[in-house]
């Protein structure tokens, strides 16, 4: 997908399927920011993201844990959930910065206090919009 891109899909497998097209595009050492309403979307796509890496174990959400990580063939993915963190500096505590430059790619969910610090990250913008339709718009 190029900025400016919006795919529309009809479920979850169509969701994964775009993530597993989307895991060949994105450079080793990746950052890719999903942003969207609860139920747009942003695990489902990770969990194509990472399967296609080569992960076979399951993806889950990582809102209360903040960070999951996954290894994969090609290395590791790190998932990272921002929803519950107040300040950016909380993350970067935990060695995220050690972390994302030790990964193959990594997924920041509901991370918009964190664009300024990887300016070179791609952003999608998932809406759920209405059944089991969704969007996804390529923003960068």
């Amino acid at each position: 997908m190029e900025p400016g891109d919006t795919r529309t899909m009809e479920g979850d497998a169509e969701q994964r399927a775009l993530g597993a097209r989307l895991a060949s595009r994105l450079p080793p050492g990746g950052v890719l920011f999903l942003e969207g309403d609860l139920g747009a979307g942003k695990t489902t796509l990770t969990q194509g993201l990472v399967a296609a890496l080569g992960f076979t174990g399951a993806v889950n959400s990582p809102t209360y844990a903040l960070m999951h990580e996954y290894p994969t063939p090609q290395g590791r993915v790190l998932h990272v959930d921002a929803y519950r963190v107040r300040h950016p500096q909380e993350l970067f505590e935990m060695d995220l910065e050690r972390l994302v430059e030790e990964s193959r790619l990594t997924v920041i969910e509901w991370g918009q206090s964190l664009y300024d610090e990887f300016p070179d990250a791609a952003l999608l913008r998932l809406a759920h919009t209405g059944g089991e339709a969704r969007t996804v718009t390529r923003v960068r």
